[in-house]
Parts: structure tokens; C-alpha cells; sequence
């Protein structure tokens, strides 16, 4: 599966995942597979142009086309010039939206989920159930390409962090429904620096009245807040070096995965078992209490205020020491 083709061109993969930090780190796995087995081809990611550098660090990505739409949705087009690709991968969702993005290309081989509404694409049956790290392990097998679903770590950073060892806290999330409390998090700082941790903490490029929140009740000085969306090289870095990360269920908390630094997600409406830290992992514990509830609210989901300080710095004491 490598070379040329015929015309005497590089051939292309292209990988649909038009989605956030978390889905693009939940899918490394997936993508270092595809990089495996197509080592002579262009392997191109599709997905949003803020992703690029975490695209490079997976060291399976040659190229980034730029793709994205609101609210997760498919792209309605995509910007891919030249011939099809010579495989299409839907590492996006389970169609037809997605699904006929990609057939509009053209592709010689495309790999997705079956769904009754393109019954022309024959492919393994999707369950609503399953972690999203082995979904698409058990998708690129359905087609004979193995893949790992712990291949999911990331190089150090070269960069230094600009925090190092401590206590890394991240109220925001990509919906209200998975914000817990920033009054909580307050307290869970308070008592970590009362214990003598440095406490940090971070939120996206629109999370600024958050992140300030949140720094304003812990009393935390301006040197331990990283508001405004860090440029990624400083993010990763940030995380690569804590202590430990505690966080919603969003993209830090795949991050705190990827560089193997301890980590307490606390998860709702979504379990764990969907989206959660590796469930064998002792750096990585997740906190649910349940019932499931509707990812997309807007307000905090009940299951989620189930969780309280005490649990979460419990959860911290528990935790090993981060590896070097």
C-alpha cells in the first residue's frame, strides 16, 4: 500500500472528524492505524483550522484541510481539489450527512458506519452506546485494519510549562450542561492551596468571564490564570507538566490522557463509559453519579450536581504522583 498510482500521483486518505480538541484526541488511535497501513499515501484530516497543530502532533496527519460547522454538525462542503480521494474515512458520525459528504467526492474505497438512509455504503452497525475510542477501532477492523484504542499518547512538548506541578482547574465545557459549579471549583481551590499546591486555572478563547470567575472567588493571583484560549504548544505544555487536571468532560481532559497527567473528570449528562478516561488507568478517574441526560442543555445536568468538593479532592488525594 504504498507508492505511486498509475498517473504517477501520491495517493490520498482522506479522514473526516470535523468536531473539537476532544474528538480529535478520543481519534489518534484511529488515525496513527490509518497511518500504519497507508504509509505511502497522503493522509489528510478534515477538520476545524484551530486543530492544526494538535493534528501535527499526533505524527500521523501530512495535511489539514480546514472543515468545520456549528454545533458539531457535518460541513455542507469540503475544499479538496484534485482527483477523489482513494480512500475516504468517516471518522465524523454514522451518516447519511456525513456519509454523502464524502461519497460526493468520489472516493474509490470509503470506510463508514452502515445507516439505513445510504444503504449503498456497506459497512459495521453503529451502537449509541459505545466508548468513542473503540467505536472506531471496531470500525477501521470491520474492514481489516487494526488499531489500538490505547495508542491515544502525544510527544512531550518542546515547549517549557509555564506552570510546573501544579494543579491545573478547567470549569469551562462546550455546553452548560457539562459546567459544573464554578462556586465548587472555587472551593476545591481554596482547600488545594490551603494544603500548599499552586492552582492554575485555564478556559477557552470565549470563556474569559469564566475563567476570571472562577479566579476572583479562589482568590488566585494573575500569574496562575490562563484565560483567552492558550495558543495549543502552551496549553499542551501547560497540561504535559501538572500536577494533575480536574475538568469536565471536554477537551483538557483528553489532553490530560495524551500526556498521561493525572486527571479527575467529572462526567454528566454523559458517562464515562461513553467518553470517559481509560477505565483501567489508575491516573485517570472519572467521577458520575448518573442518571444519563441531555449533553446539549442548558444548565448544569443534575447527574453532574451530584458531585461535590469533598468527593473531587478526594478523588485528588487518590491519585499517583504525575510521571516524569
Amino acid at each position: 500500500m504504498t507508492g505511486t498510482t498509475a498517473a504517477g500521483r501520491t495517493p490520498r486518505v482522506l479522514v473526516l472528524r470535523a468536531l473539537g480538541l476532544g474528538d480529535l484526541l478520543a481519534g489518534v488511535h484511529a488515525l496513527r492505524a490509518l497511518r500504519r497501513v497507508f504509509p505511502g499515501h497522503e493522509l489528510v484530516l478534515a477538520a476545524p483550522e484551530e486543530l492544526r497543530e494538535v493534528a501535527a502532533a499526533t505524527g500521523a496527519v501530512d495535511r489539514l484541510l480546514p472543515a468545520s460547522a456549528p454545533g458539531r454538525a457535518v460541513p455542507r462542503t469540503l475544499d479538496w481539489a484534485g482527483p477523489p480521494p482513494d480512500v475516504a474515512v468517516d471518522l465524523h458520525g454514522n451518516g447519511p450527512p456525513s456519509h454523502l459528504l464524502l461519497a460526493g467526492l468520489r472516493p474509490r474505497r470509503l470506510l463508514a458506519f452502515a445507516h439505513p438512509g445510504t444503504p449503498g455504503i456497506d459497512g459495521p452497525p453503529w451502537y449509541a452506546d459505545e466508548h468513542e475510542r473503540d467505536r472506531w477501532c471496531r470500525l477501521l477492523r470491520w474492514y481489516g485494519l487494526d488499531a489500538d484504542p490505547a495508542d491515544l499518547r502525544l510527544p512531550r512538548p518542546a515547549a517549557p510549562c509555564p506552570a510546573p506541578g501544579a494543579v491545573v482547574l478547567h470549569p469551562g465545557a462546550g455546553s452548560p450542561a457539562r459546567c459544573w459549579p464554578v462556586e465548587r471549583f472555587a472551593a476545591v481551590a481554596e482547600a488545594l492551596r490551603a494544603r500548599g499546591h499552586r492552582v492554575v486555572v485555564t478556559g477557552g478563547a470565549k470563556e474569559g468571564d469564566l475563567v476570571a470567575g472562577l479566579a476572583k472567588r479562589a482568590h488566585l493571583p494573575d500569574t496562575d490564570v490562563f484565560g483567552g484560549g492558550l495558543p495549543f504548544p502552551r496549553f499542551s505544555a501547560l497540561v504535559a507538566g501538572a500536577r494533575a487536571v480536574v475538568s469536565g468532560d471536554t477537551g483538557i481532559a483528553h489532553l490530560a490522557v495524551a500526556h498521561a497527567t493525572p486527571s479527575v473528570t467529572l462526567c454528566g449528562p454523559v458517562p464515562p463509559s461513553r467518553w470517559g478516561p481509560p477505565p483501567d488507568d489508575p491516573r485517570h478517574l472519572a467521577l458520575w453519579h448518573g442518571p444519563e441526560g441531555d449533553p446539549h442543555g442548558r444548565r448544569p445536568d443534575p447527574a453532574l450536581l451530584k458531585i461535590d468538593p469533598d468527593e473531587v479532592l478526594a478523588t485528588l488525594d487518590a491519585l499517583p504522583e504525575p510521571s516524569s
